[in-house]
C-alpha cells in the first residue's frame, strides 16, 4: 500500500477517508442520511434545469445561469456523496490515488465555476435595477453564454492548477485524511514539512480571487439596495427585493459556509462536530439552492406547476387511451 522512500517520505497509492462512525448501525444511518440529502439535492436541481429549459418564459439571463448553476451543484454533491456513501454501506474508507485526484479536481472545478455563476449573476441583477432601459443591449444572448463560458474554463485551470499543486507535495504525515472526502486542507496535512510552499502561493492567490467575488457582490448589491429603495411604487420595491434575495441568500451561505470551512485552524484531530461542518460546508449549499430559489420566486413555481400540471394530464390522457 505504501512504499517507503527516502528521508521518511512515502509514495502514497491510497488514502482513508474519515468516516463518520465505526459503529455498523451509524455507518448505516449516515449511509441513508446522505441518500435522502443526495435525492433531494438531485430532484431540485434537475427540476430546476428541466423548467428552465422547457419554459420559454424563463429563457431569460438570469434563469440561464440559475441553469448552470444547477448543473454544477448537481455535479459537486454527485462527486463526494456517493463514494461517502458506498464507504458506509461497504465498511470500507479507503479511495485510490488516481480517485483522490480526479474527486479533488472536480470537487474544486464545480465549486469555483459556481463562484464565477454566482458572480455574474450578481452583476445580471445590477445591470436589471441599476440600468433597466439598457438590460436588453448588456445581457444579449451572446454577452451571457461568453460570461458562462468564461466562468467553466477558468475554473477548469484554477481547478488543475491547484490539484497539480498539491499532489505536487511529498505526503510523509501518512495516509489518512481528516475529511469525508479528498479536499485541500486536510490532504496538505499530510505533506512533508517545506513540501507544500507552491500550494500555500495557490491558496493565497484563492483567497485573494474570492475575496474579490465577494466584494464585486457586495458592492453590486450596495447599489442595488440603493436603486430598490428609490423605487417609487411597494410593489416594484417587492418585486425587485423577490428577485434578489434568493440569490443573495444563496452567495451568503456558499461563501460564509466555504470560508468557515478553509479557515478554520486545522487540529491534529478532527471531531464529529468538525465532519459536520464539512457537510455543511460541501454538501448542503447545493442542496438548498433549488429550495431557495423555488420558494422566494413566483415564475419558477408557476413553472414548476406547469410542467407538474402537463405531466399530470399526459398521464391521464394515456391511462385513458389504454382503455
Amino acid at each position: 500500500m505504501l512504499r517507503k522512500k527516502m528521508s521518511n517520505q512515502t509514495n502514497v497509492t491510497e488514502f482513508f477517508l474519515r468516516g463518520f462512525s465505526d459503529v455498523r448501525e451509524l455507518q448505516i444511518l449516515h449511509f441513508v442520511l446522505f441518500l435522502v440529502i443526495y435525492l433531494v439535492g438531485l430532484v431540485g436541481n434537475l427540476l430546476i434545469i428541466t423548467v428552465v429549459a422547457l419554459d420559454h418564459r424563463l429563457h431569460t439571463p438570469m434563469y440561464f445561469f440559475l441553469g448552470n448553476l444547477s448543473i454544477l451543484d448537481l455535479s459537486s454533491i454527485s462527486v463526494i456523496i456517493p463514494k461517502s456513501m458506498a464507504n458506509s454501506l461497504l465498511d470500507t474508507r479507503s479511495i485510490s490515488y488516481p480517485a483522490c485526484v480526479t474527486q479533488m479536481f472536480l470537487f474544486m472545478f464545480f465549486d469555483t465555476a459556481g463562484l464565477g455563476i454566482l458572480t455574474t449573476m450578481a452583476y445580471d441583477r445590477y445591470v436589471a435595477i441599476c440600468h433597466p432601459l439598457h438590460y436588453e443591449q448588456v445581457m444579449n444572448r451572446r454577452v451571457c453564454v461568453h460570461m458562462a463560458a468564461s466562468a467553466w474554463v477558468s475554473s477548469l485551470l484554477y481547478s488543475a492548477l491547484h490539484t497539480g499543486n498539491t499532489f505536487a507535495v511529498s505526503f510523509c504525515g501518512g495516509h489518512m485524511v481528516d475529511q469525508f472526502f479528498c479536499d485541500v486542507p486536510q490532504l496538505l496535512k499530510l505533506a512533508c514539512p517545506d513540501s507544500d510552499q507552491g500550494e500555500n502561493g495557490v491558496i493565497v492567490f484563492s483567497a485573494c480571487l474570492v475575496l474579490s467575488c465577494f466584494v464585486f457582490i457586495i458592492v453590486s448589491y450596495v447599489q442595488i439596495f440603493r436603486a430598490v429603495l428609490r423605487i417609487p411604487s411597494e410593489q416594484g420595491r417587492h418585486k425587485a427585493f423577490s428577485t434578489c434575495l434568493p440569490h443573495l441568500t444563496v452567495v451568503s451561505l456558499f461563501i460564509l459556509t466555504g470560508a468557515f470551512a478553509y479557515l478554520k485552524p486545522t487540529s491534529s484531530s478532527t471531531s464529529l462536530l468538525d465532519l459536520v461542518l464539512d457537510v455543511f460546508y460541501s454538501v448542503v449549499p447545493p442542496v438548498l439552492n433549488p429550495v431557495i430559489y423555488s420558494m422566494r420566486n413566483k415564475e419558477i413555481k408557476a413553472a414548476l406547476w406547469k410542467l407538474t400540471g402537463w405531466r399530470l394530464s399526459m398521464a391521464q390522457k394515456m391511462s385513458l387511451l389504454r382503455l
